[in-house]
């Protein structure tokens, strides 16, 4: 063979090969989204009344909607647990908000596996923005050891409390911010998290990049700036009854960190920090897209369990829980069963819906098989590949299982469409058994125990299988 020939055939045979640069085979992006406390009927598509959230609807329209998706926990240092390490409340290290002082929470330890760890080991850069709240500083808990080569925000979930802090933090170093002292607001602290997140996004734009933003909002306190969308919920709720904090629930030289403060606006404060949230989504996706990223990024929308009444907020007003029975701390749908959407142009169908059986602790293996790196071994959770790509091979959980360390002890059980909670576990004088058919009683309404005996049995041997002792979080009384 000549020269040129060899050369014509070589040039013929390398355009055909795909390249990495090959849009196809390019590594997503991932960007996953959690709110705080934000409840399964907050969301205009799922019914919300008061609250505008176009941004998040849209997401919506244009991904897959998960209609029965559960959160790690009913709490929020636990549910990030059971994220990040693909493990339920029974197995996962952080099974409760167990607080460090002067600032923190318990640690994750440096053994454990996350899903962060294997996006950075197949070559992914990796970013969180928000609130931490698995340990401090100087900790194995601390984002760059779990995986994360940059954070900004609140470590401590005590002091997300707080929407006007002192400081937050950056890669392991305070960063003071202007105007605050804990008397005096002037710098809100999550538009200075989003500006981080989107400056994340810009800098990164040519290598592959995992996205984490654990949003504050709207985790009580009631705290909102007085701009336009404030001004728009006051108009629209009109003179309402004030949220007065108990004493240190107020910034000045008494405040406590852990309390919340007055709001004379309750329900407009709470609606204007939906919707700021909803204009956060709305800020990535328009920064995804001008960069030409869009097509090419996975984005996931969660909450971290369900509506909470703290600090002033009123579910129940804003019917938050939906068609749900139950608050943040329940084990009942309302405290768990969380909006999901996930949207990936390239993969996912527009306006589609999957009714998957799924939590938390199964975005590590879903994340795994994406990237094509291997999980962990006995881990919790099953890849949700095959439902985001409308594939019939999609595995299925057996059962479900949550614990709750607080409140008494509180245990849950899904096997199907039955559903048994078990409450005042750490007492067995006060226990109390529920059995509950979701298929036709969603809301939890009617309790079914004392009909089936049989059922209630089976699903409490697989609540006694499910949990394993953890020196720290003691679940019964010894």
């Amino acid at each position: 063979m000549n020269r040129l020939l060899f050369l014509i055939l070589f040039a013929i045979g390398a355009c055909g090969q795909k390249t990495p640069n090959n849009e196809s085979d390019a590594k997503p992006n991932i960007v996953f989204i959690l709110a705080d406390d934000l409840g399964y009927g907050d969301l205009g598509f799922l019914g919300q009344q008061f609250i505008e959230t176009p941004n998040i609807d849209r997401l919506a329209k244009e991904g897959m909607f998960f209609s029965r998706h559960y959160s790690g926990s009913p709490v929020c240092a636990p549910s990030r647990s059971t994220l990040l390490t693909g493990l339920h409340t029974g197995h996962t290290p952080i099974r409760g908000n167990s607080e460090v002082q002067p600032e923190g929470q318990l640690p994750l330890t440096d053994s454990v596996e996350t899903l962060s760890k294997i996006f950075q080991r197949a070559g992914y850069v990796t970013g969180a923005f928000g609130k931490w709240g698995l340990g401090m500083n100087g900790t194995s808990g601390e984002p760059i050891n779990q995986g994360f080569g940059e954070f900004y925000g609140y470590l401590c979930q005590r002091y997300a409390h707080r929407y006007y802090p002192a400081y937050l933090w950056e890669n392991g170093q305070k960063v003071d911010l202007p105007g605050n002292d804990w008397t005096k607001k002037s710098t809100y602290a999550p538009d200075l998290i989003q500006a981080k997140t989107l400056e994340f996004i810009e800098k990164n734009k040519e290598k592959p990049f995992f996205l984490f933003m654990p949003i504050v909002m709207p985790h009580a306190e009631l705290a909102a700036p007085d701009d336009e969308l404030f001004k728009k919920y006051k108009a629209k709720f009109g003179e309402e009854k004030p949220h007065v904090a108990p004493q240190g629930g107020d910034y000045g030289p008494e405040m406590r960190i852990s309390a919340y403060q007055s709001e004379a606006n309750p329900h407009a404060a709470f609606a204007a920090m939906v919707e700021r949230t909803d204009r956060f989504v709305g800020e990535v996706v328009k920064k995804l897209e001008e960069l030409g990223l869009a097509e090419n990024t996975l984005i996931v929308f969660t909450s971290d369990n369900g509506a909470h009444r703290e600090g002033g907020a009123d579910p129940d007003f804003f019917d938050s829980n939906g068609p749900f029975r139950g608050y943040k701390r329940d084990l009942y749908e309302g405290g768990i069963h969380v909006p999901m959407i996930v949207k990936w142009p390239a993969k996912v169908k527009a306006g589609s819906s999957s009714d998957q059986v799924s939590a938390f602790w199964d975005w590590l293996p879903t994340f795994a098989d994406i990237l094509g790196e291997p999980e962990p071994a006995e881990i919790d959770g099953i890849s949700l590949l095959p439902s985001l790509l409308g594939e019939s091979s999609q595995a299925h959980h057996d059962y479900m299982y949550w614990e709750f360390h607080e409140l008494g002890g509180r245990q849950a059980v899904l096997q199907g469409n039955w559903k048994l909670v078990k409450y005042q576990v750490k007492d067995s004088t006060k226990t109390t058994l529920e059995l509950f058919d979701l298929a036709k009683d969603p809301g939890e309404l009617s309790d079914l125990a004392a009909q089936n005996p049989g059922k209630v049995k089976e699903l409490e041997a697989l609540i006694g299988q499910s949990h394993l002792p953890n020196k720290v979080f003691s679940l019964f009384d010894q």
